[in-house]
């Protein structure tokens, strides 16, 4: 069946914004002023304070979510669920651990390029189905052991990609790309941590995925800003790049903006892109489906890599298309995509579903209730 214009606004919306959202980040690191204190030029370097400007974007959902609520009670017969009532402070420890994970991959998007980035992001299937094994009790399909095991196989590729062309790389030392590799698949185990914590204490409340967005958006801004009082103080020496080399020095980040407003841009542009990547993913799943969700997220990655490409930012590797290829099987098999296919042969006999419940899971894996961030 033929798409609605709506529903090619829609798909078209998520893939733009959520492509805006990772290259405003790294365009934003890529800027150079100088600071307060009298400091010349140096990188901006704030992983902290563009993960308080995501989560500004996630808490400006809770505000769409009401603004929609009130228009659709005005309406004759209202046809939008609110969902039920529940405790805010459900949502502490996923946005804890969101804060968490987000914040390291900022610090890793420092480090790596942006298409490598987005990439290796796809490690969350692999921690997210080993952990709903472990404490959802889960049981995963052949098929899903097989897409994580190929995922496993397409990071390695996307790795070895960075660590080849790390010795030619003028922008990052090699020895910064492997640690930012390494930081953003540490940040999927938490964000994995995230999921399964939202699936076994959040979403059996019915919450809408627009609140539960902006509350745990609420949080994360709320805790992180006041996070900054004691960052600027704690001194990390080189791990940081900021002339006092603290953990955040949020007044040289506000000095830097001051001297070059086009990072208060590429900042504007990262949190405005979360909050309408957040409501065209939900309305996405909604209005066609989960899958074409996944769909769109992938090609999200590729729009990214083809556009760092065309701005100079990084180099074409060809390891690293075949890392993508990797991964995006992986996560086809995962999610499911290829029974639809299989069920039309006839030598092979459909999968049981049985864990089909599997699908909220799936859905959130997709970006259901955050574009995990992606971040």
């Amino acid at each position: 069946m033929a798409w609605t214009k709506y529903q090619l606004f829609l798909a078209g919306l998520m893939l733009t914004t959520g492509s805006i959202n990772t290259l405003s980040a790294k365009w934003a690191d890529m800027f150079s002023a100088p600071g307060c204190y009298g400091t010349k030029d140096h990188a901006f370097s704030h992983p902290f304070v563009q993960a308080v400007g995501m989560f500004l974007g996630e808490l400006s959902c809770l505000v769409v979510f009401h603004i929609l609520l009130c228009h659709d009670r005005r309406r004759p017969e209202p046809s939008m669920e609110p969902g039920q009532s529940f405790n805010p402070l459900l949502f502490l420890p996923p946005a804890l651990c969101d804060m968490l994970g987000t914040s390291i991959m900022y610090i890793a998007l420092n480090m790596t390029s942006a298409s490598s980035f987005q990439m290796l992001r796809g490690a969350v299937i692999i921690f997210t189905g080993l952990l709903s094994v472990a404490f959802l009790g889960r049981r995963l399909q052949p098929s899903q052991w097989i897409g994580i095991l190929v995922t496993i196989l397409g990071l390695v590729v996307v790795g070895l990609a960075d660590f080849v062309n790390g010795h030619g790389n003028d922008t990052h030392k090699l020895s910064e790309v492997i640690t930012g590799d390494l930081l953003i698949i540490m940040a999927q185990i938490i964000v994995s941590v995230q999921m399964v914590l939202e699936e076994k204490f959040v979403y059996k409340h019915n919450v809408h995925p627009l609140k539960a967005v902006g509350t745990e958006g609420f949080f994360g801004f709320v805790i992180l800003s006041l996070l900054l009082i004691p960052m600027f103080y704690i001194p990390v020496g080189s791990f940081a790049d900021n002339p006092r080399q603290v953990l955040e020095d949020a007044l040289d980040a506000f000095c830097q903006i001051g001297h070059k407003p086009l990072i208060l841009l590429a900042l504007l542009g990262n949190t405005v892109s979360i909050a309408f990547f957040n409501f065209a993913g939900i309305s996405v799943t909604k209005e066609i489906s989960a899958t074409t969700r996944m769909v769109l997220d992938s090609l999200r990655t590729l729009v990214i890599w083809v556009v760092s490409l065309a701005l100079g930012w990084e180099k074409f590797q060809g390891l690293q298309i075949l890392g993508f290829i990797i991964l995006l099987v992986g996560t086809a098999l995962y999610n499911g995509l290829h029974k639809p296919l299989m069920d039309k042969l006839p030598c092979f006999p459909r999968e049981q579903t049985a864990e089909e419940g599997d699908a909220p899971e799936r859905e959130r894996l997709l970006g259901g209730g955050k574009a995990t961030q992606e971040s």
